[in-house]
């Protein structure tokens, strides 16, 4: 077995495509029509994490020629107000998808945030009623959460056939576990969730075609537990400790990479698999909700 080689599923490479793919779409709206998209990131409170990738997507908008609008809240700033400032964006025509980087302070309801994102303009897809569609059969949502988006098209773009397959989702977060089992299901998946009150998690995964893997446990699933040729999306990203590195840590995914890839068929690494994916559908949401708008 050892000779084995799974391939791997570069996720900075497929981004990259796609992001030339929504750059060519965004100069022909700016040429065709005098309009580009715009995105709107809204951040609360000085998270150095949320920071993060706050600047990255802002990064990402400048170098697609999407417009950004940026608004930095102080961590104290009163619900009502943050409420209201989601509002303007609502009524801004020039705002073609808002993001409240989550997680917020506690004195804010997240939940009641999400839901005063105007549905078209809802790029992160967590409005209830783009979720609600998302599980109905014969619905489709205006978005799709990004990260969820990310997985299937690495499918995709990998050549995984998801047809008649039996996928494991392992994780049933909202953001990632949930959305993306429903994912599978519309295109015909016969899905299982397994998760922490599961028994037998080892035996299950080891049925499936496809493994996606988001349960925030660093190496969790072992190459044992992998059937030989299956495809393995790992959204894991969690830090371990690792003196040799100058932070002190590196990030590992909630595959045991290395096992992983003696017996898998394809895989993606942690980091540089799906997380560039989520920052491109972001982007791509946005560029579908721009021109929902300007193309009608």
């Amino acid at each position: 077995m050892s000779d084995h080689r799974a391939t791997i599923i570069d996720g900075k490479v497929i981004a990259q495509t796609i992001r030339s793919e929504i750059s060519a779409e965004v100069r022909r709206l700016s040429q065709t029509y005098g309009k580009v998209p715009g995105l709107a990131v809204v951040i609360v409170g000085q998270r150095k994490d949320s920071q993060s990738y706050v600047n990255m997507k802002r990064k990402a908008c400048a170098e697609l020629g999407i417009r950004s609008f940026d608004l930095d809240l102080p961590e104290d700033v009163p619900e009502a107000e943050l409420i209201s400032k989601v509002h303007e964006l609502n009524v801004n025509p020039d705002v073609h998808g808002i993001l409240v980087q989550l997680p917020l302070p506690k004195h804010i309801n997240e939940e009641k945030i999400l839901i005063e994102i105007s549905l078209e303009k809802d790029v992160d897809g967590f409005h209830p009623l783009n979720i609600g569609k998302l599980a109905m059969k014969g619905r489709d949502p205006l978005f799709v959460p990004c990260t969820p988006k990310g997985c299937l098209e690495l499918l995709t773009r990998s050549g995984v056939s998801v047809k008649g397959k039996n996928a494991v989702v392992v994780g049933r977060s909202n953001i990632v576990g949930l959305p993306v089992s429903m994912l599978l299901l519309k295109e015909d998946a016969t899905v299982t969730i397994v998760h922490s009150r599961t028994k037998e998690p080892e035996r299950i995964i080891r049925e499936a075609d496809i493994i996606i893997a988001a349960a925030g446990q660093a190496a969790m699933i072992k190459g044992s537990w992998i059937k030989p040729g299956a495809a393995v999306i790992d959204v894991g990203t969690n830090a371990v400790d690792d003196p040799t590195k100058k932070s002190g840590y590196r990030l590992v995914g909630d595959v045991d990479f290395h096992e992983a890839c003696e017996v898998a068929g394809c895989i993606t690494p942690v980091p540089g698999g799906v997380g560039p994916m989520t920052v491109a559908m972001l982007l791509k949401n946005t560029l579908d909700g721009a021109k929902r708008v300007i193309e009608s």
